[in-house]
């Protein structure tokens, strides 16, 4: 297993004036333990349950750029990117600048999106479930088309239309960046995995609980006539071990999900400030984590 870090809070101690530095020494920290994966999340307002809409949030492309500036190898991704936030025009044309900027080490991270009140707070449409998902398959068909150098005309959807699909300069990575669904939604969002995602994120809630949606996925790929072994697997792993540096601890839980097929463990620290976690708990997590499959 490989090991990736989300970043998801951003209360330093120091206010405003220090996260540039904060993450500048973030990035750094976590190329130097070892780490693959390196995200935000993508939200207007932080949500309830990490702090609530009034605590500090970054805009995540933004940061994601800054952190492309910090890092020489790591993967940059949002996590995830809710279909509702930007036009999908306009979102392949961020993903693809990160990749270009990159060298190459964008991944684009979408879902169908849920916050509520972020949406009605800045004033930005919330369609209804099914609206959203119908939406996020345009999106992935659009991104797609951006992406295709052999294809700069029109599409036409029911929610989207765009009448040229130029995407110039074309993304760096080979044949474009990844795309990864995020979602455990077993009717909808592990279908559109299968269609057409490269990867996908699950929560740790339990390793049946895991087994099972992989298995599910799977059936899909069948369906779609897709090779369910070309998806990479991913994992977010949020425990109280992460947060009380409690490497032993953390192991344990993730060892549970051994034989699945996982290929990162993505860890989703509540900590304001990380760059000197990722010395003290992620480095030697990656050597942990690099004897385990």
């Amino acid at each position: 297993m490989r090991l990736g870090v989300h970043i998801n809070r951003f209360d330093h101690s120091g206010g405003g004036p220090a996260l540039g530095a904060e993450l500048a020494a973030a990035g750094r920290a976590a190329e130097v333990a070892g780490v693959s994966w390196l995200s935000v999340m993508d939200h207007y307002f932080q949500m309830e349950f990490n702090g609530g809409a009034e605590a500090p949030m970054l805009e995540a492309y933004t940061t994601l750029g800054y952190l492309a500036g910090q890092t020489s190898t790591v993967q940059l991704g949002a996590l995830v990117t809710g279909v509702t936030y930007r036009h999908p025009g306009l979102l392949a044309k961020i993903a693809t600048s990160l990749d270009v900027l990159s060298g190459g080490r964008a991944t684009l991270g979408i879902g169908a999106a849920w916050y509520g009140r972020e949406h009605e707070g800045l004033g930005v449409a919330f369609p209804p479930l099914a609206e959203r998902f119908e939406r996020l398959e345009e999106a992935l068909r659009v991104c797609l088309q951006m992406w295709d150098p052999d294809d700069n005309g029109p599409f036409e959807g029911k929610h989207y239309r765009l009448a040229e699909t130029l995407c110039v300069p074309a993304p760096v990575s080979a044949p474009r960046p990844e795309i990864m669904i995020g979602g455990g939604g077993e009717k909808k969002t592990l279908r559109l995995v299968a269609r057409y995602g490269d990867a996908c994120n699950l929560f740790t809630t339990s390793p049946d609980e895991v087994r099972h949606k992989l298995d599910v996925l799977r059936a899909h790929c069948d369906t779609e006539g897709r090779d369910y072994d070309t998806i990479r697997k991913t994992v977010a792993y949020s425990g109280e071990a992460v947060n009380e540096g409690d490497l032993d601890a953390a192991t344990r839980d993730i060892e549970g999900y051994t034989g699945l097929g996982i290929d990162t463990v993505i860890l989703s620290p509540r900590l304001g400030e990380t760059s000197g976690w990722m010395e003290s708990f992620v480095a030697p997590a990656v050597q942990r984590l690099a004897g385990l499959d």
